[in-house]
């Protein structure tokens, strides 16, 4: 599973020559892979698949199933190359990042506190939390933490936590060690500058919205 997920061990590759696993229809499964299906609040990438658009990427463990045209063409066994909007990817990759440090700073900060949702998408990314208080109050402290952790432009670990599982974790030294099956940046820096946001969402309830500025 590990080495067939190659987004894991290659997430900045753009492109890959592989061979159709299986065809179901409309729906295939590939030998290897770059195209990261939706998991953990991270939406799909968006690419071709042989010159195919993909219109839906979705987990069906331990496969990725991928959703083409009515009219594709493809039949098991033949050679296909996957190509991935890289733009699109690169920037889910930043505010992943920092929706998974917000995240782990509001852990921290506000403990106990219970995160309720998230979702990663191109625009921004946002994370809900069960919370009896706003949390506005806490944002510029934990937009200076976040702000300093990114500009320190520290390395980033991704690696396996438990191969056979396909487990996965993301790791800054000295700072954390978070469990996480997305996609992820080399270093801190990558993220750049971002701006954090409060938006009440229901009683008792929280959300954080995380933007990029560029």
């Amino acid at each position: 599973m590990g080495i067939r997920n190659r987004f894991w061990i290659e997430p900045y590759r753009t492109e890959l020559e592989t061979h159709v696993r299986s065809v179901d229809g409309r729906c295939i499964t590939l030998d290897e892979t770059i195209f990261y299906a939706f998991s953990g609040g991270q939406e799909s990438d968006r690419g071709a698949i042989g010159g195919y658009p993909v219109l839906e990427a979705r987990k069906a463990d331990p496969e990725i199933v991928y959703t083409l045209p009515d009219d594709h063409r493809l039949a098991a066994g033949d050679p296909v190359t996957i190509a991935i909007d890289w733009p699109r990817r690169y920037r889910l990759m930043r505010l992943h990042f920092a929706a998974e440090l917000v995240l782990e700073l509001v852990t921290r900060r506000l403990a106990p506190i219970a995160k309720i949702g998230a979702h990663i998408a191109e625009d921004k990314a946002r994370i809900d939390f069960q919370l009896d208080r706003n949390i506005a109050e806490a944002l510029p402290a934990l937009t200076r933490e976040a702000v300093d952790i990114v500009r320190a432009d520290q390395p980033i670990v991704s690696a396996f936590s438990d191969e056979a599982h396909g487990l996965r974790y993301w790791e800054i030294a000295g700072f954390s060690r978070v469990p996480c099956g997305g996609t992820h940046l080399r270093t801190t820096g990558e993220v750049g500058d971002l701006e954090l946001k409060r938006k009440n969402i229901g009683k008792a309830k929280e959300r954080i919205e995380i933007y990029l500025k560029q």
